[in-house]
């Protein structure tokens, strides 16, 4: 298996862009492949990238959510 891609600056620069924009954003991964227009593995590493430094949270419905610390 090949390792997965490194998520593009520009594409995380814009995935914080819209969750700032609209704090109540929520998307579920393939919501936000649509909307960003990534393929699903880069749409995975996106989301776990974010979530993983706090930025997005993730609901128990799989859904992410701007995290309540930058609320």
């Amino acid at each position: 298996m090949a390792p997965a891609p490194a998520v593009d600056e520009t594409v995380l620069r814009r995935a914080r862009a819209e969750y700032l924009e609209m704090p109540g954003l929520r998307l579920t991964s393939a919501q936000a492949q649509r909307l960003w227009g990534l393929d699903r593995r880069t749409c995975d590493e996106l989301l776990t990238t974010l979530t993983s430094v706090h930025f997005l949270a993730r609901t128990r419905d799989g859904s992410f959510v701007l995290s309540a610390s930058r609320i």
